[in-house]
């Protein structure tokens, strides 16, 4: 099984969203980098990560996916996160983000999502995309308050 999915199977029922998993290496073992986000939108407490840590390591231990030791790191999304879902673009309108479109980075600011269309203003243009045409989109600036 796929750590993602794993991770997504484990913490969705809890109330989290899994934003991102990276294994990357450090050092001389392996690293695993979990980024979540609660699903009712609330901010991420300490406590919220230190129950998804406890609860994806104990899946990570009864799937055994290395053969050497690894470090979890659990985090919020914080400033740079990613936009993985129309709600998120929903959820950050008027705020600027980085995009990677067919191959091309750029910087827009998210306007509105209206029928699976996203759409931006970079500095020379208005741009629509949908969403499975985005490679990468991430925060470029965070809110003055919590969204």
């Amino acid at each position: 099984m796929d750590l993602t999915d794993a991770a997504v199977e484990i913490l969705e029922p809890l109330g989290f969203e899994v934003l991102e998993l990276k294994v990357r290496e450090q050092g001389s073992r392996k690293g695993i980098l979990l980024r979540v986000d609660r699903l009712d939108e609330n901010l991420v407490s300490v406590a919220d990560i230190s129950k998804v840590s406890e609860v994806f390591s104990l899946e990570l231990d009864r799937l055994d996916p290395f053969q050497d030791a690894y470090r979890l790191e659990v985090e919020s999304p914080g400033p740079k996160r990613p936009l993985i879902r129309l709600r998120h673009f929903e959820r950050f309108a008027d705020l600027a983000a980085k995009f990677r479109v067919a191959g091309k980075s750029f910087r827009g600011t998210i306007r509105t999502v209206e029928d699976g269309l996203i759409t931006l203003e970079t500095e020379q243009e208005t741009k629509e995309l949908r969403l499975p045409d985005i490679e990468t989109a991430r925060l470029d600036e965070w809110p003055e308050s919590p969204r």
